[in-house]
């Protein structure tokens, strides 16, 4: 793999960062939550990279594994003269409910009502014990960090590029459909959102994450969310059987399905049916994988094909 960056970091993230062909990465810091916190971007320049070259923002599933991510990407980067950049949030400061669930819940306690079925993929959780609560602080969610890094490479690579596309597998797919439905006047244009394990449905009969009852999210505010070109990328084999990736279980989430690939299809089927019955435009697209499961290197290829291939 070619390598090619020079970066000069500074430590206290008042960063002179210049980014060139090939790979590299730098740091950025956290968003207002987490100003002491670092995410590391990794990033691939293709050798054709002009100022209108397209933009995708990458993340990864609970691994946190970006520079895995960002290398799955290198051959689409390449053939469709693509800047990749790879978001990497470190598990030690950015739990499940500041990288899943993307900073909107605070107060998470996670030291009951967890269980680990033995030999499986399958984590249990007790509702009736495990509590927290919304965080209505929108500065707070990540999803503010996708813009500003945008904005901060545009600058540094002299683009002409108004928006960028992003790809998200397993987390990173929670996180992906989470910013389609609750934060969606972002610059993000197309949203795939690859093989998630749980949702967050528009069911305001549900409570938060796995609906968005006691969260402010109207009726109204949906109109901007289902105008996002979200799409749901599922692997046709992500089902049931599949033993890579973590599983969540709890009795409301079970509801949405037991395999991912089913949570992903009645994700899009409860949504779309909101819309029709709320007479709102419904622009989220359903795209399966046939012969994939929880793989993100085949999901991508296949992701790249989709966004970047002239139809």
């Amino acid at each position: 793999m070619l390598i090619v960056c020079t970066l000069v970091i500074q430590l206290t993230f008042a960063q002179n960062i210049s980014i060139n062909e090939g790979s590299g990465f730098f740091r950025v810091k956290g968003n207002k939550n987490h100003e002491k916190d670092s995410i590391t971007v990794f990033y691939h320049q293709p050798k054709k990279f002009t100022k209108n070259s397209k933009y995708l923002i990458v993340l990864p599933g609970a691994g946190r594994n970006a520079n895995d991510y960002r290398d799955s990407w290198i051959e689409i980067s390449e053939k469709y003269n693509v800047l990749i950049i790879a978001l990497s949030y470190p598990e030690k400061t950015y739990d499940y409910g500041n990288y899943h669930l993307a900073g909107t819940v605070k107060d998470l306690d996670f030291s009951r009502g967890v269980s680990f079925k033995k030999g499986t993929n399958q984590v249990h959780i007790n509702e009736d014990v495990i509590k927290f609560n919304f965080n209505e602080n929108k500065k707070d969610w990540i999803f503010t960090d996708f813009d500003r890094i945008f904005k901060l490479v545009k600058r540094i690579t002299k683009s002409n590029q108004k928006t960028y596309d992003m790809f998200g597998h397993s987390a990173g797919g929670q996180i992906l459909h989470r910013f389609a439905l609750l934060y969606p006047n972002s610059k993000a244009d197309k949203i795939l959102a690859s093989n998630a394990g749980t949702y967050t449905f528009p069911d305001h009969e549900t409570k938060f994450p796995f609906g968005i009852k006691n969260t402010g999210i109207s009726t109204k505010w949906l109109k901007n969310s289902f105008k996002k070109n979200l799409i749901l990328f599922l692997g046709e084999l992500d089902n049931k059987t599949e033993t890579r990736g973590r599983m969540l279980r709890s009795k409301t989430v079970d509801k949405q399905g037991v395999g991912r690939i089913d949570r992903g299809r009645n994700f899009y089927k409860f949504s779309k049916t909101f819309a029709n019955k709320t007479k709102i435009n419904f622009s989220w697209k359903l795209v399966e994988i046939p012969n994939v499961g929880h793989d993100y290197k085949q999901m991508a290829k296949a992701a790249g094909e989709y966004l970047y291939i002239e139809r």
